[in-house]
């Protein structure tokens, strides 16, 4: 593998971080939009989820991107590779999902607690914990 190889796999990596931290930190937002009743701090709640997810969209679609490419590419295979390609797939629904508590917020539909946001805001570590185990050890 060469030269082309790292870098692609350096832009994946860069695009993955970056898009972890949109999705460590929009469920944040969500905790404190859903403890708050002032209109003038949920205004501005809405504002930052908005803008940080239509900021952290393409840094997702770009890590999948260049993780597929480095795939098609390279030809990785193994047991592995499939539960790591689950967890993506559940990742990715997470993202939409987050989308739509975004747009529930936006139109005063919130139905859920900030305690609930609390437990929300914990499954990308647990993917992410998952994920990295599975690229680096590969224990299957």
């Amino acid at each position: 593998m060469g030269n082309s190889y790292l870098w692609l796999k350096a832009w994946h990596i860069i695009f993955v971080v970056s898009w972890f931290a949109g999705l460590f930190y929009l469920p944040r937002l969500f905790v404190n939009h859903a403890m708050s009743d002032d209109p003038v701090t949920c205004a501005r709640l809405a504002l930052m989820e908005r803008k940080l997810y239509r900021f952290m969209t393409p840094l997702g679609m770009l890590a999948v991107v260049f993780g597929i490419w480095l795939w098609q590419a390279y030809g990785f295979s193994g047991g592995w590779l499939h539960a790591k390609l689950m967890l993506v797939t559940l990742l990715i629904g997470y993202h939409l999902y987050c989308g739509k508590l975004l747009r529930d917020f936006a139109a005063g539909r919130n139905r859920h607690s900030h305690v609930w946001y609390r437990f929300f805001n914990e499954l990308p570590v647990l993917i992410l914990f998952a994920v990295v185990i599975l690229v680096v050890v590969k224990p299957f």
